[in-house]
């Protein structure tokens, strides 16, 4: 039997530290194994990290997401990528929180440093497929990349 594991402030100042660090300006914390059908996860987030949008097509890729500390814009689009809803979710906030359903574009705005998320979907991991990215936004290390993330956070000023 394995020890509990605690999402607390030393584990909060690691993953700020190390997404910091990072290229990508995100850092995950695993508190699954890869095989395990219920993935949960601590992720540490600066501004100017892109989460483009996405969507997870399979019935089971529910996507629950919890703003721990710190703040993020949430954006949801329709099929040709107009923002249909918007919402900043803020720890101790209004709104902490979403759970998006399959087959929903979304994509996340990191608004202010050491943002903390807690996530949990269905295992095992994917990458991203066929229908998944949208054609109406770059990809990650894509042109265009710097300014479509500066129109998602011009959207929450």
């Amino acid at each position: 039997m394995s020890s509990p594991r605690f999402l607390d402030q030393a584990l909060f100042a690691e993953l700020a530290e190390k997404s910091a660090a990072s290229p990508r300006k995100r850092q995950h914390h695993n508190f699954h194994a890869m095989e395990e059908p219920c993935h949960r996860m601590a992720v540490g987030l600066q501004p100017g990290t892109y989460i483009p949008p996405h969507r997870h097509l399979s019935a089971d890729k529910a996507e629950s997401l919890l703003v721990i500390k710190g703040r993020l814009g949430l954006l949801i689009f329709d099929e040709d990528g107009k923002v249909i809803d918007q919402r900043e979710l803020v720890a101790a906030g209004d709104c902490v929180g979403v759970d998006v359903p399959p087959g929903v574009f979304h994509a996340l705005v990191v608004l202010e440093p050491d943002t903390i998320l807690f996530e949990c979907k269905a295992g095992p991991y994917r990458p991203v497929g066929e229908g998944e990215l949208p054609a109406w936004s770059p990809r990650e290390g894509e042109a265009g990349v710097a300014d479509y993330l500066a129109w998602m956070t011009s959207l929450f000023n």
